[in-house]
């Protein structure tokens, strides 16, 4: 008869030990599942457009205007084209007449394409720049002498 000495038991214990380990790591289910996940959108702010023009407006004559975004918004936002919709005067030049449409405006300026995306903050130069005209209508433009206009400015 064999004897079993006291380090094959625990060769033979340890060989247990270790298949009994490789069993238990490999013993798992496997199976499918599904679950869900929320986030949240944010939304856009309207960003302000402000112009500068270069230069005083007489009829007949063009100025510059240049462009700044602010954007309020914690994304980026995209303009696209920068058109005037309104010129308004001050008190003291209320007869001062700002039509923009029509056959003989007395102001105009073509749309701005910018297409750009603007990151948030304040004060971004936007390029290009616009020509703001004060178109000779043909008729006295005196009551606009002097006047301080104000240009509504839209983006799509």
């Amino acid at each position: 008869m064999h004897r079993i000495t006291r380090r094959r038991a625990l060769a033979a214990l340890a060989g247990l030990a270790t298949v009994a380990v490789a069993a238990a790591a490999y013993a798992y289910f496997t199976s499918t599942g599904s679950g869900t996940a929320t986030a949240k959108v944010g939304t856009s702010s309207a960003v302000t457009l402000k112009g500068t023009v270069s230069g005083n407006l007489y009829p007949g004559a063009s100025s510059q205007v240049s462009f700044t975004v602010d954007n309020p918004s914690t994304g980026a936002q995209r303009v696209g084209t920068i058109t005037l919709t309104g010129i308004t005067v001050d008190a003291g030049h209320s007869t001062c007449s700002t039509t923009i449409s029509g056959g003989n405006p007395d102001f105009s300026m073509p749309a701005v394409a910018v297409n750009a995306t603007f990151p948030s903050g304040n004060g971004q130069a936007v390029t290009p720049k616009g020509t703001l005209t004060m178109n000779d209508t043909g008729v006295s433009q005196n009551a606009c002498q002097g006047a301080e206009l104000t240009l509504a400015l839209s983006s799509n």
